[in-house]
């Protein structure tokens, strides 16, 4: 499914094919007196009068060769929900052109009409790369309008193609995007002004990053940390925001083997890097006013003669001895050089982690919200606000030294897992922590919010690319 958006300037009620028009609540439609002729609003009233319309979208022929949409918008409306139930009814009814008249939305209608076609946009994405059979068909919206609505949409796009990044990356197989393929994708955002840098194994080696590449050994594709850097205030290049991402292209689990059943699904589980470069593109497409800095580790999950073993121990980038007492609970050895690494080299004003971290945070706040842990209530209050708007929804949990001490080993300085049981996505964080110094942090456990089996919101199903909207919007009201 493509879409083509073409943007004119002017209102003409002999606009070409269907017409889309948005009323209130109440069905009022005297505004569209402009839009329609006389015929056609007798027409309407009478099909109003005769019809109990609960549906928010209805469409009927105004004559053989022109259909009508009306959009109902409440008070309290979603914008970009209501534009993806626009894209669905669509499709569904399989319109192929329509005139959106942007003008006969009676408020707000720069703001609104932007959000509808946003919302239009990211529901329509498809994932068919390896399809054989593609059906290639295309959606046409002419959004007529007296405003200049085509130069306010860079915004936009750039969270559009920048969400669709993170969809993409997730989508793949892992059999094409594994570490090295994974890091030559992100090596092509060089074309938009970003410093990308990457560090292989002899590299990681030299630099002490014994967590991230023992999650690496049993697999034989090459680990990879990757640091991407956009500096969009040139004059102050010092803090920038820093986002860091576990990218996993495939968890096995290791020699702790997962059960067969669904781990087809564990080629997401390098969703919270794809997250972070996602971010990055959007920022460089933009050009935001604004220095940040994505780093995400890469590594594959694999169990073979060479694989870190339950019971071994490995010498972190900071300098911490971890015990591995369990070689799927690998994502946050990734993470613990990732993060010490970015504080140590960056410098960062904060720091945001994303990682499919546990499944116990699935079954403590299911689809519908990422975990949130911080060491600081001021970012957590920012990442919070800016979730509502953008209904990317982070719900904080806690972080307390009685949690902490779960996580101490009594041979090495801190353990990989909680062998008491309980509290799996706290104590991984708390985990976490113990590689943070003083920067300010927070992670988030999007492992029930990167993907999903059900089209909701604004997901198409599959890869949701949840993370880019909220952090984009992070940037944008505190930030920028």
């Amino acid at each position: 499914m493509s879409i083509k958006i073409n943007y004119i300037k002017k209102n003409n009620a002999n606009a070409p094919k269907d017409i889309a028009l948005f009323v209130n609540e109440n069905f009022g439609i005297s505004h569209l007196k402009k839009f329609l002729n006389k015929n056609e609003i007798i027409f309407l009233e009478k099909i109003l009068k005769k019809k109990n319309i609960s549906s928010k979208i209805i469409s009927f022929d105004l004559n053989a060769n022109k259909s009508l949409i009306i959009i109902k918008v409440l008070k309290n409306e979603t914008y970009e929900n209501l534009g993806a139930e626009f894209y669905n009814f669509i499709k569904e009814n399989n319109f192929k052109e329509i005139s959106i008249f942007a003008d006969s939305v009676e408020n707000n209608k720069l703001n609104f009409i932007n959000n509808f076609l946003h919302g239009f946009k990211l529901k329509s994405y498809e994932f068919g790369l390896y399809k054989s059979n593609k059906t290639d068909r295309t959606i046409l919206l002419n959004v007529l309008s007296n405003k200049n609505l085509k130069g306010t949409q860079l915004k936009y796009l750039a969270i559009e193609d920048g969400t669709n990044f993170a969809r993409d990356l997730v989508s793949e197989p892992p059999n094409v995007l594994y570490p090295k393929e994974y890091a030559n994708r992100l090596l092509k955002l060089k074309k938009l002004g970003v410093k990308v840098t990457l560090y292989n194994e002899q590299k990681l080696k030299k630099l002490g990053m014994n967590s991230l590449l023992g999650v690496g050994r049993g697999s034989s594709k090459e680990s990879y940390l990757v640091t991407l850097e956009w500096y969009g205030h040139k004059k102050n290049k010092s803090s920038p925001l820093s986002f860091v991402g576990k990218g996993v292209c495939f968890d096995t689990g290791g020699i702790s083997l997962k059960p067969a059943k669904f781990m087809e699904e564990m080629k997401y589980d390098m969703a919270g890097s794809a997250v972070v470069a996602g971010l990055i593109k959007s920022l460089a497409i933009r050009k935001a006013k604004v220095n940040a800095v994505g780093v995400v580790g890469l590594v594959e999950n694999m169990p073979g003669g060479n694989a870190q073993r339950p019971g071994d121990i490995v010498k972190a980038y900071n300098g911490k001895t971890i015990e591995v007492l369990n070689t799927d609970a690998e994502g946050r050895l990734v993470l613990a050089d990732a993060l010490s690494f970015t504080e140590k080299k960056f410098k960062p004003k904060f720091i945001v982690d994303l990682a499919t971290l546990t499944g116990a945070i699935i079954v403590a706040l299911g689809e519908e919200y990422a975990g949130l842990f911080s060491n600081n209530d001021e970012l957590s209050k920012k990442l919070s606000e800016a979730g509502e708007k953008v209904n990317e929804k982070v719900w904080r949990l806690p972080l307390h030294k009685n949690y902490d001490k779960l996580m101490d080993s009594t041979i090495a300085d801190i353990q990989n897992i909680n062998y008491s049981g309980g509290a799996g996505s706290i104590t991984a964080a708390q985990f976490l922590q113990r590689f943070i110094e003083k920067t300010p942090w927070a992670h988030l456990d999007i492992a029930g919010m990167a993907f999903s089996k059900k089209a909701a919101n604004l997901n198409p199903g599959g890869a949701t690319g949840f993370g880019v909207r909220l952090l984009n919007q992070l940037i944008e009201d505190y930030y920028e």
